[in-house]
């Protein structure tokens, strides 16, 4: 059946959005005493198909739909199975997280997932922006869903405020990327930016962008929110948001800077080597003092934003398929080490200091080993994905000449070390005999959609350890993909690529 183009090119949105309306629809009506419990399989299976739609797309070629401002490829499909597959392994782990309210919450993650995958397949800056727009709104309201406790409702408003202030700026750059080229099609800045006069003009609405999704990925110095509202938020929340939405933001930065700025990669790509560099410096060395782990997870995403970004300063295409294969590998491991907090925690999250983890592997074994194993990725050990991750960042850096970037990243993995064994020993030390009653009474057993969801992530980090070639072959992909954004069609021209997955270069 041959679809029109706006709907194929919007397929999984649409699911996504639909499938987020019924739910609300449904918990409407039913008794405050039914459980919630199948409204959240409900969300799981729409966030699957969403996923499955992108293999479909990915038989058509390119798709482009509403004027050429959008445009579903290689690149944005990877996102989009990336994107889904977050979301259904957050919904996993938290399905018997909420008592109340756990139907507006399937549903935010649903309209938040709309968000973040419109923003991966938009080749026009206003569309971004919207896509921006609907993410944030859903994330703002995650974050304060303990609704009774101050530190999750603060968290909510200061991320909230901060947000608002970065969004500004990034459609104030895309005011000034209008006045610079006379466009907000990612396309026809490039073009326009063969033959403009005004470069100076140029760059600030480049670096007015950089601002807003540098807030977005936790970059620094636009960090400072990161660590107050990680560890205000519940832990769940917190593994969505510390991944979905940071693979959008990172999937924007890298068609804005390769294809939107190419002319002016020798100036955005210092910058971005300073953000780099800061990020991992300020993100680690803020990671060392914490005591509590939410907190210290918040500096160490900080510093994996840092690790990103050194994908950034190589060329395209190695920097390109390293910095979403690194994208897909953090995802898999920062979902799983949420996961195990959210579990060991539990509902009131009582368990959050290094010390109520002291002998942790005495009480609940799995879930230590598997926290264990998740840090582990983080630090970058072999045979698991957050090795690979490095390894082709660092790589792609030094191909491109950034020998000092990749010591410093170099440098800075061996100082997180520090504070990721340190939660280890911990992990595997014996209680002394004044431990809380709280950390050492009988926790509940994790439910069979949590212990599918952390396997699922354990798995996804294992496999990019041992056996990475796919998903890189994807990524190589993505990056021939990205490179070539079609020009705004004209209404009557075909919407739809002729190009199919077999004939297009791999």
């Amino acid at each position: 059946m041959n679809l029109p183009a706006s709907v194929t090119a919007l397929l999984p949105e649409y699911v996504l959005t639909l499938t987020g309306v019924l739910i609300i629809l449904i918990e409407a009506v039913l008794k405050p005493s039914t459980s919630r419990k199948p409204l959240g399989w409900l969300a799981i299976a729409g966030a699957a198909a969403s996923g499955l739609i992108g293999f479909y797309q990915l038989r058509l070629g390119v798709i482009t739909a509403f004027s050429g401002s959008i445009q579903v490829d290689a690149f944005s499909i990877f996102f989009h199975l990336l994107i889904g597959a977050v979301v259904v392994a957050t919904l996993l782990g938290s399905l018997d997280y909420f008592n109340v309210h756990s139907g507006e919450y399937f549903a935010l993650v649903l309209f938040g997932a709309v968000g973040m995958m419109l923003m991966t397949c938009s080749v026009e800056l206003l569309m971004v922006f919207i896509g921006l727009e609907i993410s944030s709104i859903s994330t703002y309201i995650l974050a304060g869903f303990h609704k009774g406790e101050g530190t999750s409702v603060e968290s909510s408003i200061k991320y909230f405020l901060l947000g608002s202030f970065a969004t500004a700026f990034f459609l104030y750059g895309i005011a000034l990327a209008y006045g610079a080229t006379g466009s907000t099609g990612i396309a026809a800045i490039a073009a326009g930016l063969g033959s403009s006069a005004t470069p100076r003009m140029a760059f600030l609405a480049l670096a007015m962008m950089l601002v807003g999704l540098g807030f977005k990925v936790s970059a620094a110095p636009f960090h400072l929110w990161t660590p107050d509202v990680y560890q205000g938020a519940p832990a769940p929340v917190v593994g969505l948001m510390s991944t979905a939405p940071k693979a959008a933001a990172f999937a924007v930065l890298l068609r804005i800077t390769f294809c939107g700025f190419p002319a002016m990669q020798h100036r955005w790509s210092l910058l971005l080597w300073g953000l780099a560099a800061l990020s991992m410096t300020i993100g680690n060395l803020g990671a060392l003092k914490q005591t509590d782990v939410k907190r210290m997870l918040a500096y160490s995403s900080i510093a994996h934003a840092g690790y990103l970004l050194v994908a950034f300063s190589a060329f395209a295409p190695a920097g390109i398929s390293a910095a979403c294969f690194y994208t897909a590998s953090y995802a898999a491991m920062n979902v799983g080490a949420f996961a195990v907090v959210t579990q060991v925690g539990g509902r009131k999250e009582t368990l959050r200091s290094f010390e109520d983890y002291r002998g942790l592997a005495m009480r609940r074994p799995v879930l230590a080993a598997l926290l264990a194993f998740f840090l582990l990725s983080l630090i970058g050990i072999p045979f698991t994905g957050g090795f690979f991750g490095k390894f082709y960042v660092f790589s792609a850096a030094l191909q491109a000449g950034h020998v000092w970037l990749a010591v410093i990243g170099l440098i800075n993995s061996g100082v997180a070390c520090y504070y990721y064994l340190r939660l280890l020993s911990s992990v595997y030390t014996r209680p002394v005999e004044s431990a809380s009653a709280t950390a050492s009474a009988p926790a509940p057993a994790v439910s069979v959609p949590a212990s599918i969801g952390l396997t699922l992530a354990a798995a996804a980090t294992l496999m990019l350890g041992i056996l990475p070639g796919h998903v890189l072959h994807m990524a190589n992909y993505a990056s021939t993909s990205l490179r070539t954004i079609s020009a705004p069609a004209p209404p009557d021209a075909p919407s739809v690529g002729s190009v199919p997955l077999s004939n297009q270069p791999h």
